[in-house]
């Protein structure tokens, strides 16, 4: 039985989601191409090129739109990525800044212009616990480009 996603993001590219949703699936277990449709003969794109790919990263459902150069990505709009260790961070880091660009505070873009958040599942909870506690780590946070749960872990601390 098909596994049923109230709202499924859709993500519009000019002639590249394929190659984006090769690369997302690449870098994230539990991930696939689900159906790929093409363009007929005598549309805005060249006949056989994919219209609309869905695919799935870690289980989550995505829609790939080839849809010409009329929208482009901004960081109105980020895909966060929650990491357990420094590693899965690394990892993520890595792969996704790869021929992109890094910002700050865990914030990168991707070599196709998608803005990803790379942060630790544990930011949360270390900012909403107030006072000095989350001041500490708000300090340390905008000073990191990449994060580093380590030194965010040591300002929690004290």
């Amino acid at each position: 039985m098909a596994q049923f996603q109230k709202i499924t993001p859709c993500l519009w590219f000019d002639a590249n989601a394929e190659e984006a949703a090769n690369h997302y699936i690449s870098i994230f277990e539990n991930s696939r191409i689900v159906r790929v449709s093409r363009y007929d003969k005598g549309r805005q794109m060249p006949e056989g090129t994919v219209l609309l790919l869905e695919f799935e990263l870690a289980g989550q459902r995505f829609m790939a739109l080839n849809g010409g150069p009329v929208f482009t990505f901004n960081e109105a709009v980020s895909m966060v990525v929650s990491c357990e260790i420094q590693a899965e961070i690394d990892h993520f880091w890595e792969r996704l800044s790869a021929g992109g660009a890094p910002i700050q505070c865990g914030w990168l873009k991707d070599k196709f212009g998608l803005a990803w958040q790379i942060v630790p599942a544990a930011l949360g909870d270390m900012l909403q616990s107030g006072g000095e506690r989350a001041s500490r780590v708000m300090t340390a946070l905008l000073g990191m480009v990449k994060l580093d749960l380590a030194a965010l872990r040591r300002a929690y601390d004290g």
